[in-house]
């Protein structure tokens, strides 16, 4: 995997991309996990689940974008979680994007009030951008998944 690294606001990202050759394998069992008292009936089958393709509709548009940063954990984006970025999806109001300011990546939600445009964090210690024509600013791609880190 390829890596860059920007900062913003005391926010790091690490991009990877998706390798379209390489399948992401892992053991995948045909059964639902109980939250409470687990059935002894329950049968059970051994999968392979390939996540890039559970996870990817569109491998080269799509990077992985590991967080290190707290603008977002309201929203349940973790320090060390990886996001799943769609490069090829529209920026609608109140997605959580990756956005590009000034040359800077960051991970925020969009929303539009009006004909202003704001990149808000999910953690009231940050406080919200508004976009003005002044910046040089692009929506550089729309989280579509968060997978956690324990």
């Amino acid at each position: 995997m390829s890596a860059a690294k920007k900062i913003i606001e005391g926010e790091f990202l690490d991009f990877y991309s998706v390798s379209e050759t390489a399948a992401f394998e892992a053991p995948s069992f045909d059964a639902r996990v109980s939250a409470g008292f687990p059935s002894p009936a329950d049968d059970y089958t051994e999968l392979k689940l390939d996540l890039n393709k559970a996870l990817v509709l569109n491998p080269t548009a799509t990077f992985y974008v590991r967080v290190k940063g707290m603008s977002m954990v309201d929203a349940g984006i973790n320090e060390g979680d990886m996001l799943v970025v769609d490069r090829s999806l529209e920026a609608k109001n109140n997605a959580i994007a990756i956005c590009v300011i000034n040359g800077e990546f960051t991970v925020k939600r969009l929303t539009v009030d009006g004909k202003n445009l704001f990149l808000v964090p999910e953690n009231s210690q940050y406080k919200a951008i508004k976009i003005t024509e002044e910046m040089d600013f692009q929506v550089w791609g729309i989280v579509t998944f968060v997978i956690h880190k324990i």
